[in-house]
């Protein structure tokens, strides 16, 4: 096993431990994970070792991940009451999960919840909302939402909505915030639900700094300094991410991390996406739509994935940038095509902790990048919703 030699910022004792032993005694948090699709598309059984998908119980555990946050993520395509509809079967699903697997994982809705399950051997498994549609333009549904336990809302995805604009589209509707987005920032902020940039363009981003009275996260982003994609964030609104208190949480997608994959990646995506809704539609029998589909899939897989190392040179732009204090980890399990080398599901997770050690991170700045950056904006959002 690898040992760490290393000095402890707030302490002279030098102390010697495996990557396994650290990685076991942090608090190890990923922030955005899209296995909730998966109960509702494909009845996965989550309290089983699964082949298919990133993300189950069991690979969790085996990946010493102490907080998986599940996105309750609907489509821009829907109407408002679809997406509100589909909002609450994720929800329903994702619940009637964990309470068939208590001895595994259970709920949480706060940071001590969080680290009782820990210290108890059991997982938390956390709500965050991706895309702000299902509040639809009332104020009430984002108290429920809050009741049934999101946490933090991606504030758009794919499209504009009724909040703020996405970074996808070239036409934009609100330059940013719309009047009813910025009341949601200030009713976020009321309640303890963390904002979440990712996904929103740039001016909205901005617009989120002007408007937010609580330190707000990227739950899944990557470094546009490294892979320009409006997805990625520059390293100005990192700068500006960190000054205000937040975090940006490593994404996983090859094409966020590597400009290499990227360059060869965009021109099969949409081939590789509308094959895989209509094998999915199929039920996975078509003949047709499996072969169609296993054909796009095979053509992705041929392109060089990048490797845990090149994700961790995201985490290194940022520490350069802004210290360690401000970016962990959302690994966008389940919601992506394919994953970088030695990242293949959650199991795998120690392997970053590995690559950490290896660059001579301290033991300190890992544990914050691993959860405790998160932890700690997350314990600032429910602190500051007391205060109103």
């Amino acid at each position: 096993m690898t040992d760490i030699l290393q000095e402890d910022s707030n302490s002279i004792n030098i102390m010697t431990k495996s990557v396994h032993q650290l990685h076991k005694e942090a608090m190890v948090v990923d922030t955005h994970c899209d296995t909730p699709l998966r109960l509702a598309d494909e009845h996965a059984d989550l309290g089983v070792r699964g082949t298919e998908g990133h993300n189950d119980f069991v690979r969790m555990k085996e990946g010493g991940v102490d907080v998986s946050f599940y996105a309750i993520y609907t489509s821009g395509k829907l109407t408002p009451d679809e997406s509100t509809r589909r909002a609450l079967q994720l929800i329903a699903l994702t619940r009637d999960a964990i309470d068939a697997n208590p001895d595994k994982v259970g709920f949480a809705t706060t940071v001590r919840q969080a680290r009782e399950l820990k210290a108890h051997g059991r997982g938390a498994i956390m709500f965050g909302m991706e895309n702000g549609s299902p509040i639809q333009n009332d104020m009430a549904l984002l108290h429920e939402f809050y009741r049934l336990g999101i946490r933090y809302i991606t504030l758009s995805h794919a499209y504009n909505n009724q909040i703020c604009d996405s970074c996808a589209p070239k036409e934009k509707i609100w330059h940013g915030l719309s009047p009813f987005g910025k009341k949601v920032v200030a009713e976020m902020n009321q309640l303890g639900v963390m904002v979440d940039c990712s996904h929103i363009s740039d001016e909205s981003f901005y617009d989120c700094l002007k408007y937010s009275k609580a330190p707000f996260v990227a739950t899944h982003s990557c470094c546009r300094a490294l892979s320009n994609h409006p997805r990625n964030m520059t390293d100005k609104m990192i700068k500006d991410l960190a000054h205000a208190g937040g975090v940006i949480q490593i994404n996983f997608y090859p094409a966020f991390i590597s400009k290499e994959y990227a360059d060869q990646f965009w021109d099969l995506a949409d081939i590789y996406e509308d094959t895989q809704k209509a094998y999915w539609k199929s039920g996975k029998k078509g003949e047709k739509e499996v072969a169609a589909f296993r054909l796009a899939e095979k053509n992705i897989l041929k392109i060089k994935r990048p490797t845990v190392k090149d994700l961790v040179d995201h985490i290194d732009h940022v520490v350069d940038l802004v210290g360690a204090d401000h970016v962990g980890l959302g690994s966008d399990f389940d919601g992506i095509e394919t994953t970088p080398v030695g990242l293949e599901d959650i199991s795998k997770m120690e392997n970053i902790t590995k690559e950490l050690v290896v660059r001579g991170y301290t033991e300190t700045d890992i544990k914050n990048i691993l959860g405790e950056n998160l932890l700690r904006v997350l314990t600032y959002v429910e602190d500051l919703a007391y205060t109103f």
